[in-house]
Parts: C-alpha cells; sequence; structure tokens
C-alpha cells in the first residue's frame, strides 16, 4: 500500500502547505502590481499669440439726421427708402415760391443801388457830387448784395441734398406736408466701412496703436471674422475706470455689418514661438496656487507648482513648473497621490512607447 503524507489526511494541513510553497518562491517570479490607469499629456512647446479682447459697439462711418433748415410745405420726395444716395444728391424739395420771389425782390433792389451808386460815382468825377455821396450809396449797394445772396441761399435751403454716400432710411413725412425748422426728416447711413467703439485696461496703452490690426466677431453672424484697424485712441484714460478709449474702423463693402451690433474684438499684443500649452483639466487648483502631476521616469506622479498664462480653447499657457518632454496627468487625478505608481493612457495621437 502507498504511503500517503500526513498532511494530506487533514486539509488545514494541505492548505498550510501550499502557502507555505508560495511563500518560498523567489520574488522575482511574482508579477509587480501595475499602478492605476490615468489619462496623461505629453507637453509640447507650440506657437501662442497673446490676445487682449474687448467688447465693443459697431456704428456706422458716417449718420445723420437730415433736417430742414427753413420752413415750408414739402412740394416732392425724391428717394425710395433703403436706397443707395450720392453725395449731392437731392432728397427732398420744398415749396420755393415765396423763396424765388423773395430772390427776385432782392436782385431788383440790388440792380437799383447798383444804378444809383454809378449816378453818385459819375457825378464825383464830374465834380458835380460828393464824396459822401457816392460812399453811402456803395454801402447801400453791398447791403442789397448781402440780402440777395441771402434769399439765394434760403432758395437753396428748398432743395434737401444728401451730405455724403451712404443708405437712405425710414422717411418721417410725406408729400404735402409742412415742416418748421430743425424738423427731422429722414436719416442718412454711410456703413460701406464701420467703427468698432470699445476700451482697455491702460495698462495695455504701450501695446496698442494705431494701424494695429484686429479680429471682430459678431454674435449676428455667428463663425464669421471681421478684419480691422485701430485708427484713433483717446489722449486720456477714464479717471474712474482707468480705461482708454479705442475706435477701430472695419471695411463692410457688403454691408452685412449693421450699426449698433454689439462686438467681440480681439487684439495680438505679443506672441511667444515656444509656449508651453497643456489641457485645462490638467490643472489642479489647490490652497491658492495652481498644480499638475508630472509623471517620472518610473511611472510615478508627483505634484509640481505651476505659473499659469493666456488661456485659449481649452488650453492654458504655463508659464514655469514644467518643461517640454514632460508628461502630465490629464484626468483622474483625484484617486492620486504624490509618490503612487500610474498606468499612463496616451492619447491615440502621441506615441505610448513610454507605456509600461
Amino acid at each position: 500500500m502507498k504511503a500517503i503524507h500526513p498532511a494530506v489526511r487533514h486539509p488545514l494541513g494541505l492548505l498550510t502547505l501550499i502557502l507555505a510553497t508560495a511563500w518560498s518562491l523567489p520574488a522575482s517570479s511574482a508579477e509587480a502590481p501595475r499602478g492605476l490607469p490615468a489619462e496623461v499629456h505629453r507637453v509640447e512647446a507650440s506657437h501662442l499669440d497673446s490676445v487682449l479682447s474687448a467688447v465693443g459697439r459697431l456704428r456706422a462711418n458716417e449718420s445723420i439726421i437730415l433736417r430742414a433748415e427753413i420752413s415750408g410745405r414739402i412740394e416732392q420726395i425724391l428717394f425710395r427708402e433703403g436706397e443707395k444716395v450720392n453725395q449731392g444728391q437731392e432728397l427732398i424739395r420744398l415749396d420755393s415760391a415765396s423763396y424765388e420771389a423773395e430772390l427776385a425782390q432782392a436782385q431788383a433792389q440790388v440792380n437799383l443801388s447798383r444804378a444809383e451808386y454809378q449816378r453818385a460815382a459819375d457825378l464825383l468825377e464830374r465834380r458835380v457830387g460828393s464824396q459822401n455821396d457816392r460812399d453811402t450809396k456803395l454801402a447801400q449797394l453791398r447791403v442789397h448784395e448781402a440780402q440777395m445772396e441771402l434769399a439765394r441761399t434760403r432758395l437753396d435751403k428748398t432743395r434737401l441734398r444728401a451730405p455724403f454716400e451712404g443708405v437712405i432710411g425710414l422717411r418721417q413725412v410725406s408729400p404735402g406736408d409742412f415742416i418748421s425748422s430743425g424738423q427731422d426728416l429722414v436719416e442718412v447711413t454711410d456703413f460701406s466701412q464701420m467703427k468698432a467703439d470699445f476700451s482697455v485696461p491702460e495698462r495695455f496703452l504701450s501695446q496698442l496703436a494705431v494701424g494695429q490690426n484686429l479680429l471682430i466677431e459678431v454674435d449676428a453672424l455667428p463663425g464669421e471674422r471681421f478684419q480691422g484697424e485701430i485708427y484713433a485712441i483717446a489722449p486720456s484714460s477714464s479717471a474712474r475706470s482707468h480705461n482708454i478709449q479705442i475706435r477701430a474702423r472695419i471695411p463692410n463693402p457688403d454691408g452685412r455689418l449693421r450699426p449698433g451690433l454689439f462686438a467681440n474684438i480681439r487684439i495680438i499684443i505679443g506672441e511667444n514661438p515656444q509656449a508651453l500649452m497643456i489641457p485645462e483639466q490638467a490643472i489642479v487648483p489647490l490652497d491658492n496656487q495652481f498644480y499638475v502631476m508630472r509623471m517620472n521616469e518610473q511611472n510615478q506622479v508627483n505634484m509640481v507648482p505651476v505659473t499659469l498664462g493666456e488661456r485659449r480653447f481649452g488650453e492654458v499657457e504655463i508659464r514655469s513648473g514644467i518643461q517640454a518632454g514632460d508628461v502630465i496627468v490629464t484626468a483622474g487625478q483625484i484617486k492620486l497621490r504624490p509618490g503612487m505608481p500610474i498606468t499612463p493612457i496616451f492619447p491615440q495621437s502621441h506615441s505610448t512607447g513610454s507605456d509600461a
């Protein structure tokens, strides 16, 4: 009969034998524990523009409400609302009969005064008239000539013309209306190019200059950008807000931009060809300081304080604390502690050669 080991006869003895055998194996034969899986990102240098952002409002290049300078009845309206008009184009004509009569009367008075002056001058030349009489007639002539010019000016004001090329608005009057001096008639707007008024903190003044390019976006036209340039900077800042007023102009040949729209303005005030940009989710805020978790060669993570810079489309610039080539954790930081090993998971676009 074959002999049976005493431990086999008792289950507890068998378990003890198995554990003793396992513990007696070399440590190298047991697989080393792997760390928690964590998404990581390899830091790379990239080009970064320093951008100053502001919000402004668009206004027309030129805009005026046409008003009558004299009273009168509207005889003709010579435009259609919303159409383009040229500089000097006649828009509204007032009844001019009374003003034409005033001019004719003034012209007749000038003719009479000129004849009287000429008669006085002839008498003085023949030494039968006085110098005083001739001077009086000359003064009267000059007065009547001025009155004639005034009458001609009043007559000309019965023709209301466009002061510049633009688009005519909605009229406030109709043919036959009697209008008073100063009454609003219609608006003329030139938005072949637009102006954008905005303000920036005075500390940026040294980084701005007339002629500097900028980009403008408006909510009314999502996804579109319009180029413009700074053309005026206020000479002084606001005593209350310490902001500087800036005015830019934006070409608008197709008329898509309109006055009154809010504009998001971006001005490039600097550039860094070696900026370190990392995903925003890699930042760990702690006790008024910002950190990232950096992985070392042993795949262990440590907290590294960093200084933040510009932000751009889900990324943030790191100005100190890490360098190009470092590997940082971008997800799962809440489960990690300094010194813990991790199993790095690189994005598909990165090489996974360091994944171990």
